[in-house]
């Protein structure tokens, strides 16, 4: 009997949490003095142990036991005890969240590993166990990218590769079934540094393309050619089966769990669930009139700052209309919003940037206009649609004007900061807002973006984004924007810091009224170096 994976802890509030872990057999998992039994779902052995009736504004160190056998924490290890940090009064004002994207794990492969550079998150990881525990994070946001099954690591390559079961229609570069997802996840997850910051700091995740594949759901042309593939049905509902496992189920609190419909099913099923999860999968993959049956947008609130996450990918309809996403997921955003009128600060996660450079967010829309034109010049705008993953929030016009209002809104209700928080582009920058339609005396608000945690920078990037970003490519942009049509944003942006390139992590840093981002990047494997520090409000 053994931890596979975790102990990660999820959702925590100011009486409870969650802890999720993967086992390599069925047991009983015990945290404090809560249990829970594992689940089964295609051979592989999961649990959430949901905390109750803990006490508000407490640090309150924890261990795991498999039928009461401790396997957490490891005999020796080098990192403080596990904690489960409680929200409360004491604390309500004050949140510091760690973000970014798009992150490999270690690999074993000398030439790649020297691409990939120091993986930023490991290294923030090792400062936090150096320093007091007062100045831990409250929560660490992954917004995207968590796992690359279309961009395999050599090792992964060996592992597909040695497998006699495998199906020989399936492609030899890239993930399709469940295990090898389960794999991915494994190995993504496995480093020391990440167990434990996982184990500590309360973690919350959104999916992105690379966790499914590359350009994932970018448009309804793209959509019906990969639909065309033979092993595409088991390839998605593998992705979205092992992200609902492994990603969006420790999003949810303990009552929204005891609520929930699927998982309530999987409690109760006798034996492997796999059908219960596959089912789930296909109805989180289809469109409805307009709708998708499985949302992945969740909120948290940390003391008095919100944070609503957006699915910015599955959430997509293109079945007859183009939107981010439907219409009854963005009224459930725009409720939330709506609702946090006891906060002082707003954070909207969402992978993808909304607020990308001006000169390609104008590039977007004027090609989202260019491609439903039929004839020759619709297949064109398509092709270079997908070439270039001209599939932002700017790509998806209708979406990015409802976004634009919303966040005028939100900023006019009294709190003291909005700031949407990103991930996806590999570069990081930080950009503020000028809302047409926001009230006078509204709060600031900026597009934070912190994108790659661990991955390789192609050579292109630097040059095409710093070019993206000057007068003269946003002016000529805004011109074949006007004359494809385009109708002008209600919101203006400049931008105040980076782009940075390379490994980064990030961090909102919120007191009272007042809101930091900081930008840093690692210098070695335990310690970092900061790029840039923004004081985001007055």
């Amino acid at each position: 009997m053994s931890l596979v994976l975790g102990p990660i802890l999820r959702h925590v509030g100011e009486t409870t949490a969650l802890v999720w872990v993967q086992t390599s057999r069925p047991t009983t998992v015990q945290v404090l003095d809560a249990t829970a039994r594992t689940v089964e779902i295609a051979g592989h052995h999961f649990a959430l142990v949901p905390l109750t009736g803990l006490t508000p504004d407490t640090r309150t160190p924890y261990s795991v036991e498999l039928d009461g056998e401790q396997v957490w924490p490891p005999a020796t290890s080098p990192f403080p005890p596990s904690v489960i940090p409680t929200r409360g009064p004491a604390t309500a004002g004050r949140a510091q969240i760690v973000f970014g994207s798009c992150r490999y794990g270690k690999v074993d492969d000398r030439a790649f590993a020297r691409r990939l550079g120091i993986d930023a998150l490991d290294a923030f990881a090792a400062r936090m166990a150096r320093g007091p525990v007062e100045e831990w994070p409250e929560a660490l946001l992954l917004l995207g990218d968590q796992v690359y099954a279309d961009e395999l690591t050599p090792q992964h390559r060996r592992r597909l590769a040695a497998r006699t079961d495998r199906n020989p229609d399936w492609p030899d570069d890239e993930i399709v079934g469940f295990d090898e997802y389960v794999g991915l996840y494994v190995a993504a997850w496995s480093d020391p540094e990440i167990r434990w910051i996982m184990s500590t700091v309360p973690t919350a995740m959104i999916f992105d393309d690379h966790d499914v594949r590359d350009d994932w759901n970018t448009s309804a042309a793209w959509r019906a050619e990969i639909r065309r593939k033979p092993w595409w049905r088991t390839r998605i509902r593998s992705a979205l089966a092992s992200y609902w496992v492994f990603q969006h189920l420790g999003n949810l609190s303990p009552d929204q769990l005891a609520a929930d419909r699927d998982w309530q099913a999987v409690l109760t099923h006798d034996g492997d669930a796999w059908p219960i999860v596959e089912a789930l999968a296909d109805r989180a993959d289809a469109e409805t009139g307009g709708a998708k049956d499985v949302r992945f947008s969740f909120r948290w609130d940390v003391g008095r700052t919100r944070i609503v996450m957006i699915d910015s990918r599955n959430g997509r309809i293109l079945d007859g209309r183009r939107e981010m996403l439907g219409d009854d997921e963005f009224r459930w955003v725009e409720e939330q919003v709506r609702a946090s009128g006891e906060v002082d600060h707003l954070v909207l996660g969402t992978s993808l940037p909304w607020l990308m450079p001006p000169a390609i967010a104008e590039l977007e829309t004027a090609n989202e206009i260019s491609a439903h034109r039929p004839g020759r010049r619709g297949r064109l705008a398509e092709k270079v649609r997908q070439a270039a993953d001209l599939e932002h929030w700017p790509a998806f016009r209708a979406s990015f004007d409802r976004l634009t209002a919303l966040v005028a809104r939100a900023a006019s209700s009294g709190v003291a900061s909005v700031s949407v928080v990103s991930g996806d582009v590999h570069d990081s920058y930080a950009a503020a807002a000028q809302l047409a339609d926001a009230s006078p005396g509204a709060a600031p608000v900026h597009q934070l973006v912190c994108s790659p945690v661990h991955n390789v920078l192609d050579w292109f990037v630097p040059p095409f984004f710093r070019a993206a970003w000057s007068r003269v490519a946003t002016r000529l942009a805004d011109l074949w924007a006007s004359r494809a049509g385009a109708p002008p944003k209600r919101v203006t942006w400049r931008k105040l810091a980076g782009p940075f390139f390379g490994n980064t992590i990030a961090t909102l840093r919120l007191d009272g009224r007042t809101a930091v981002a900081v930008f840093e990047q690692p210098l070695s494997a335990a310690s970092l170096v900061e790029r840039s520090r923004l004081e985001l409000t007055p």
